[in-house]
């Protein structure tokens, strides 16, 4: 039997990760509350490309204020308006969504905030799954003679 420190090597390796998981547990005790408030903050104005439409999202991409310029009137055109305001309201939520995953990027790596962000858990489960050194195979347990 392959051991280190009387330890087999995945359990070694699980009590790493057992132990970087604690340290990071305890980084984000210290650090997140701060983050937080910065990234509760953060605003992003987005216009769009012919400048008469202005749009304001806050972090979660919830629409804070809308702008449009008096000389959309010229042109009767609903749906082209309509079309420029969804485009630039959704510029200004990704941007905004970029500015938070900047900020928690110390704690957080890019793709496992961006997926938690929208609300894919199941590449949050697979990204930290992956993180995990791999686990020692289940093994049935022997039948005996005397019992099951």
């Amino acid at each position: 039997m392959n051991t280190t420190g009387g330890q087999t090597p995945d359990a070694a390796g699980m009590r790493a990760y057992a132990e970087e998981l604690r340290a990071t547990f305890m980084r984000l005790q210290e650090e997140a509350p701060a983050l937080h408030e910065k990234a509760r903050a953060v605003q992003v104005t987005e216009k769009s490309r012919d400048g008469l439409v202005a749009a304001t999202v806050g972090a979660n991409g919830d629409l804070i204020r809308l702008d449009l310029d008096p000389r959309i009137y010229r042109r009767q055109d609903a749906r082209g308006l309509a079309d420029a305001i969804t485009r630039t309201i959704h510029a200004a939520v990704a941007k905004a969504q970029d500015r938070v995953v900047e900020i928690f990027a110390p704690l957080i790596p890019a793709e496992q905030m961006r997926a938690h962000i929208g609300g894919d858990l199941d590449a949050v489960l697979e990204q930290m799954s992956m993180q995990m050194p791999m686990q020692m195979p289940m093994q049935t347990p022997r039948r005996t003679p005397e019992g099951p």
